[in-house]
């Protein structure tokens, strides 16, 4: 379970909207997560341009960090993740593997909005694949074959939420552009304060073609009351590798 270290912002009504759009991941639809992302984007994007332009002469001047509680050992979709969450919401987040923490780095309203934003879609996504899991992969499936199913799924469906973040990025930036280095100076220098940082370098590792795509398609239908269907028997493994 992912939990957060909130940094005072609740008196910023933005943080409130967003919570109560996030809220949505306890009702009984399964397939809202990347629509809530979407719609947290983009009234983070109107309160940031927003505010920019009633204080054009107000500059931040510094960055946030908020930790969630991770793995020690992420996963690549947990990574793909976050790094799809960081660049729709203009942050970074650091893994620190020895205490299994994932800190988000941000300015602002943007940091904690990412954390919610990341905590719901993570929790979301383990929703969906364990409804795959359930319908369409047999009892006798191997051990090693279900997982290799699963983490295809799960990188199916976070490159879909990802494409969807993107999109949304496109059309309303977080961040006003006079405002984009101001912040990216911001942030790399709190974590130039953290110490130095292990760059992990990715593993190529095998998919499962079919698992894939189902993730893809079911990640096309978050926000559509459409539960996910499919027959029990295991699938035949076509496997081909990704970064």
């Amino acid at each position: 379970m992912f939990r957060f270290r909130e940094i005072k912002l609740e008196t910023n009504p933005i943080i409130d909207k967003i919570r109560k759009l996030l809220a949505l991941s306890n009702s009984s639809n399964e397939h809202e997560a990347a629509l809530a992302a979407s719609h947290a984007q983009r009234l983070l994007s109107e309160h940031n341009l927003a505010m920019a332009d009633i204080e054009s002469d107000i500059k931040p001047d510094s960055a946030d960090r908020v930790e969630t509680s991770v793995s020690k050992t992420l996963p690549k979709w947990v990574r793909h993740l976050s790094a799809g969450i960081c660049s729709a919401f203009d942050c970074q987040a650091i893994h620190n593997p020895a205490i299994g923490k994932l800190t988000f780095i941000g300015v602002g309203a943007d940091v904690q909005i990412a954390v919610y934003t990341f905590t719901f879609l993570e929790r979301t996504v383990r929703r969906l694949c364990t409804n795959y899991v359930r319908h369409q992969v047999s009892d006798q499936t191997p051990n090693r074959q279900r997982e290799l199913l699963r983490q295809s799924y799960y990188l199916g469906a976070v490159s879909t939420i990802n494409d969807t973040l993107r999109a949304q990025k496109q059309s309303t930036p977080v961040t006003s552009g006079a405002l984009v280095p101001i912040k990216d100076a911001l942030i790399k220098k709190t974590i130039s304060e953290m110490g130095p940082i292990r760059t992990v370098k990715s593993r190529k590792s095998y998919i499962n073609a079919h698992a894939y795509n189902k993730g893809r398609l079911d990640g096309t239908q978050v926000g559509v009351n459409h539960g996910i269907g499919g027959s029990n028997s295991a699938q035949q493994i076509t496997a081909q590798s990704v970064n």
